[in-house]
This record gives C-alpha cells, sequence and structure tokens, in this order.
C-alpha cells in the first residue's frame, strides 16, 4: 500500500508577520515619497508668488520644481505597486512552503540611487533658483539707485549717518547765517503710518537775497525753491546726499546764469556736508 505523499510544511506565523511589516515599511516609504513630491511642486507656485511679492512684475516661471515634484510622486506610486505585487508573490511562496528569494535589496538600493539623482537634480536647481534671484535683486538695486542723466539731481556718497549729516549740515548753515526752514523726516512719517521706510530726510533752507531776484525773473522757479537736500540711507545702509542741479533749474525755467550764481552754494553745502 503506498503512503500518502507528505504535504509540504507551510511557514510559520513569524514569517507571514515579517512579510507583512515589510509590506507596510515599504508602503510608508512610498506614502513618504509621494507627499514630498506634493510640496516640491507646489514649491514652484510658492516662487512665483513671493517673487510677484517682491518685484510688483512680470510673474516669473519655475516648472523644474513641477517636473522633480510630480517625479517623486510617480516613483511613490510605483514603490507602492512593486511592494504589493511582491508581497503577494511572497504569500504565495510561504503558502506553498516553498523557501522564498527576497528581492528587497536590490528594490531598496534601485529606490536609494533614484532619489539621491532626484536630490542632486533639486539641489542643482535650488542653486540656480537662488543665483538667479540674487542677480534679479543686485540688478533692482543698481537699477533703483541708478538716476537718469537728464534729471538734473546730482547724488553725492556720504562718510556719515543721516541723522549725523542733518547735524553737520545744520551747523554749516547756521555758521553761513542761512535760514533753514524745515527738516521733512520721511522716514518717521513712513513708521507713524505702519510703514518702513529706510532713514531719508529732506532738508529745507535759503536765502532771501539770493533767491528772491531769480524768482522774480522767473516766478515758477518758486516750485523749486527753498533750495532742498536730500540725505538718505538706501537699502545696503549706504547714506546719500542729492540736490538739484543750479544748472538743470536754470534750464527748466528759463533763468539766466547770472541770476542762479547766488543759488550754486548748494553744490558746496552738499560737498562739506558729505566730507
Amino acid at each position: 500500500m503506498e503512503k500518502p505523499e507528505a504535504a509540504a510544511p507551510k511557514a510559520n506565523l513569524n514569517d507571514y508577520l515579517a512579510a507583512e511589516r515589510t509590506l507596510l515599511a515599504w508602503i510608508r516609504t512610498g506614502l513618504a515619497m509621494m507627499g514630498f513630491g506634493f510640496v516640491v511642486a507646489r514649491f514652484g507656485l510658492f516662487l512665483q508668488e513671493l517673487h510677484v511679492v517682491q518685484n510688483s512684475g512680470a510673474t516669473q516661471q519655475y516648472g523644474p520644481s513641477l517636473w522633480f515634484g510630480t517625479a517623486l510622486i510617480g516613483v511613490g506610486v510605483l514603490v507602492n505597486f512593486v511592494a504589493g505585487l511582491r508581497h503577494l508573490h511572497l504569500i504565495r511562496q510561504l503558502d506553498r512552503g516553498e523557501t522564498p528569494h527576497s528581492h528587497a535589496t536590490a528594490q531598496a538600493v534601485t529606490v536609494a540611487f533614484l532619489l539621491a539623482a532626484l536630490g542632486l537634480a533639486m539641489a542643482i536647481y535650488l542653486i540656480s533658483v537662488h543665483g538667479t534671484a540674487q542677480t534679479s535683486s543686485e540688478t533692482k538695486k543698481e537699477v533703483s539707485m541708478s538716476l537718469p542723466s537728464n534729471s538734473g539731481i546730482v547724488q553725492i556718497p556720504g562718510r556719515y549717518t543721516v541723522d549725523e549729516t542733518v547735524q553737520k549740515l545744520k551747523e554749516i548753515l547756521q555758521a553761513k547765517a542761512v535760514t533753514l526752514f524745515a527738516v521733512v523726516d520721511h522716514s518717521g512719517e513712513a513708521a507713524k503710518a505702519g510703514m518702513k521706510m529706510p532713514n531719508t530726510k529732506l532738508m529745507i533752507f535759503g536765502n532771501p537775497k539770493a533767491g528772491t531776484p531769480a524768482m522774480l525773473a522767473a516766478p515758477s522757479l518758486a516750485i523749486d525753491l527753498p533750495l532742498k537736500i536730500l540725505i538718505a540711507e538706501d537699502a545696503d545702509g549706504k547714506v546719500w546726499i542729492s540736490y538739484n542741479s543750479v544748472q538743470y533749474l536754470a534750464e527748466r525755467h528759463g533763468v539766466a546764469a547770472e541770476l542762479m550764481k547766488n543759488l550754486a552754494v548748494i553744490e558746496a553745502l552738499a560737498n562739506a556736508a558729505a566730507s
């Protein structure tokens, strides 16, 4: 009488639980990659909105972040799909009592290399975005500090702070018996309105004996008189002293150069305040 063929021994419970833990670990990995991919995809939109807020101009597209994020989401989906297939295959092997050959190491190494490649590409992209933003910011600063050649405004660098320069110019005006009509604190008024502005002060001064003959010849000159000197700090903390060129005022209002000689003192005053 023939003996019944012995059934293949099934795996024990620990093997099934280990397989399930492995599946759950891969699911967590896939979900983390999909979530991170979504963040990366939205990062481009964040940069675009930030660019609009800072520059109030045309939007700049940050398309690569969308592709990086989509790639990460796709890899996460693929990881979960492959993990599910491998788990089903492993369970069948355990049910048949076969000795499974794990390919988890190869799968993990593949995912690791793929993530390393994506991470390197993202790092290069972020460096390029930072470089572009910095160049744009520097260009914007240079443009904001430069004045058109026909503006009639003379701008010279100062050696002292805004407040120190204002005080120095006050002393110079007092010594020369020039009347100081007002000091307009633009930055202080901005602070009262809840706005932030670099230290900016406008000094208004003059001498009726110097300005009146010129205004009698050209009444429109009263728009630009008394004389004014602007002392302002730029975004980098550098102080600039600015004033209207006397030659420009003469040409603007059609005043003879002889009548503007007494107003040319503004150049000497600005240079003295800057030195």
